[in-house]
């Protein structure tokens, strides 16, 4: 699914609409180049959570834990490191739930991992001519998929292109 984003508001309403159907254990790969809204789509998908504690960018602390919404959000942002430094994470503690309680995980600079989960999402964020941005979601599970064709635009500033 591909969608033009007319600007931040609508990256922050494209994220609510995540994170108000997505259920616990998703992984949410995100790519893009700096500035194009990776850390804009997850505080939305925060507030679609019901989080209402500021989200910020993990780029020096790798991992930010948010527990207060409806299910816990942990933020990863991989961008300074190299991928045998991710492999060395374990990430897959996030997603298998073994340390930590079961809830969205959403990865930025996720192209950096070495590996990837059975099941996930990758939202793909790209500028546009007018300073606009495109995404475009992909699910890499059969239920993952009927999430995204669950999602309703929540702003008039979004465009939705199957």
């Amino acid at each position: 699914m591909k969608i033009s984003l007319k600007n931040a508001e609508a990256t922050v309403n494209l994220g609510i609409s995540l994170g108000q159907c997505l259920d616990a254990g998703i992984v949410i790969l995100l790519a893009g180049d700096l500035g194009a809204g990776k850390t804009t789509l997850v505080q939305g998908i925060g507030k679609g959570l019901g989080i209402s504690e500021p989200i910020v960018s993990p780029t020096f602390t790798i991992v930010n834990e948010y527990t207060e919404g409806r299910l816990p959000l942990y933020h990863l942002d991989l961008y300074r490191l190299e991928p045998q430094e991710v492999a060395d994470l374990n990430l897959e503690s996030y997603w298998e739930g073994f340390e930590v309680t079961p809830g969205i995980v959403a990865i930025e600079w996720a192209e950096r991992m070495p590996y990837q989960p059975d099941n996930y999402l990758t939202v793909n964020l790209i500028y546009g001519n007018e300073g606009d941005r495109q995404a475009k979601i992909t699910a890499f599970n059969h239920s993952l998929s009927q999430i995204i064709a669950a999602i309703t635009p929540e702003s008039q500033d979004a465009e939705w292109e199957k």
